[in-house]
């Protein structure tokens, strides 16, 4: 039986690296397949998952001797981590290997939108059609970016949307008002409802919880001011779906770029079928080539260290 399990995608010279030291067994695809995941996890002392394996309840009955989950990634959704601390499992995110990533799609559809329709052009031109009238955008310099959420991805956007010339306000109630980003990063900390009110554009960049479910609720979003851009990067649930739709086919607001939803892959009934101003894109903000390079090797490095006695930093225990 192998030491170390990894059920989901890993950069290959990652897992090599593993490989030289522990005996792995590597199967992307594994995740679909859980009597085989189980079957095998008598001895595993660790293992590297993504956001489809599902690191609670009968699983912890399958790996007994189970000392580390790699998460190559951030989100802990997928995990139960108290379970895990009650056994003495490391849960060892790759914390800050894709935050450039996630930053980079937030800021590249916030331009695409505040500018309208122009990047979607390409078959009226190609036709021969020259829709100048109709594609006449907006400018992101000058324009306000509430932040909803200031933590390593949030600060990301802050700092590339400075150098477009935005102002950058943010809401986080964890992040304390003398904590001295806030004036390093020159960002003002608001409330959420000096936020809504606010802003031009919303970044949003909150883990889903309990407290986080809807918080852009379709009370919030009515509020919103008229043509304002709403990006969601961060995960599904944090906001009314339908509602968005809704406001989005009225024109309350001017455009959206959502990675992640509620229900992924979406089902045939959800809101979005013929909604302008719309950009989908499949819970894809952290994958990059970079993103899996340094990802792997992250979770690889840190997977060795506490199965050879070293709790890293980052570790969640």
């Amino acid at each position: 039986m192998p030491d170390i399990i990894i059920s989901e995608f890993m950069q290959p010279s990652a897992v090599d690296d593993l490989r030289r030291d522990f005996d792995v067994h590597y199967d992307e695809t594994l995740y679909k397949r859980l009597d085989e995941l189980y079957a095998m996890g008598q001895d595993a002392r660790a293992i590297c998952i993504r956001n489809e394996t599902e690191i609670r309840g009968a699983f912890f009955d399958a790996f007994p001797n189970l000392k580390a989950v790699g998460r190559l990634g951030v989100g802990l959704d997928n995990i139960d981590v108290p379970a895990c601390q009650e056994r003495g499992i490391a849960v060892l995110p790759a914390t800050g290997a894709n935050e450039v990533s996630v930053a980079e799609l937030a800021i590249a559809g916030l331009m695409m939108l505040v500018r309208g329709t122009t990047y979607f052009a390409t078959p009226d031109v190609v036709a021969g059609n020259w829709p100048r009238g109709r594609l006449i955008g907006r400018e992101v310099s000058g324009k306000t970016l509430g932040i909803v959420g200031f933590g390593r991805i949030g600060r990301h956007v802050a700092r590339r949307a400075q150098g477009l010339d935005m102002t950058v306000i943010a809401a986080d109630p964890h992040v304390p008002a003398d904590d001295p980003v806030w004036a390093g990063m020159g960002v003002e900390k608001v409330s959420f409802d000096r936020i809504w009110d606010s802003a031009d554009a919303l970044s949003l960049h909150l883990p889903y919880t309990p407290e986080t479910h809807n918080l852009v609720s379709a009370e919030v979003i009515a509020r919103l001011k008229p043509g304002t851009i709403l990006v969601n990067v961060a995960r599904g649930g944090i906001l009314d779906e339908a509602a968005l739709a809704a406001a989005l086919t009225s024109g309350h607001l001017g455009g959206a770029l959502l990675d992640v939803f509620a229900t992924e892959p979406l089902p045939a009934d959800n809101p979005f079928r013929g909604v302008p101003n719309l950009i989908l894109t499949p819970h894809i903000g952290a994958t990059t080539d970079e993103a899996r390079i340094r990802t792997g090797h992250m979770i690889a490095d840190n997977v060795r260290a506490v199965l050879t006695g070293t709790i890293p930093d980052t570790a969640i225990v």
